[in-house]
């Protein structure tokens, strides 16, 4: 992983920004999309289905695979073993989960209430962290003025946001986030997402 993915998977902001995609390339309630933490890595996706049933997605860690498969779509490519050493439940021996802690990812409910106020405000949360983690990788902020960046851009967005924007209209919030984003001093304050 890159920087950027390795600070975002951090602090959570891409379970946060995921959360919005399902969203908008599914069409899913945000009250129906759910966050887990799975240290192990191998489940990348559950759907739960009417009848409560759960199907999941599991590979390795390795972004090869739903890198093939988006570029195979929707054809599904042999692999050998040699390439592609196969999964082995047993040898992995247990798959766990816990729920996301709120109070030390913050990111996730800042980025469920960017996402249900849509509009440009998910294009500026998106931004707005893009700008924070480049500002912490350049030691420009601490670690946790990462979140505080991207929940000031948002709450100063609130009175401007657009709710069906053009092309446009995303654009030019996305490039006033990144702006507005690189001006912030964030305090020591404790957080409190406002954006309703």
């Amino acid at each position: 992983m890159g920087k950027k993915i390795t600070v975002d998977s951090a602090t959570l902001f891409n379970k946060g920004l995921e959360v919005i995609e399902a969203h908008y390339l599914f069409g899913v309630e945000y009250d129906n999309i759910e966050i887990m933490i799975h240290p192990q890595s191998i489940i990348h996706s559950m759907i739960e289905t009417k009848d409560s049933s759960v199907l999941a997605q599991l590979g390795r860690t390795d972004m090869r695979l739903p890198i093939l498969y988006t570029l195979s779509w929707p054809e599904r490519v042999y692999c050998s073993e040699i390439t592609w050493p196969r999964l082995d439940l047993c040898e992995l021996g247990s798959l766990t989960f816990k729920a996301v802690d709120n109070v030390k990812y913050p990111s996730v409910d800042l980025a469920y209430a960017a996402g249900r106020a849509g509009g440009t405000m998910p294009g500026v949360l998106s931004a707005a962290n893009e700008k924070a983690v480049e500002l912490f990788i350049n030691e420009k902020i601490s670690y946790l003025d990462i979140f505080k960046v991207v929940e000031m851009t948002c709450n100063a967005h609130r009175n401007e946001l657009v709710t069906s924007p053009s092309l446009e209209e995303i654009i030019h919030y996305d490039q006033w986030a990144r702006k507005f984003s690189a001006t912030l001093q964030p305090s020591s304050s404790r957080r409190s997402i406002v954006l309703a």
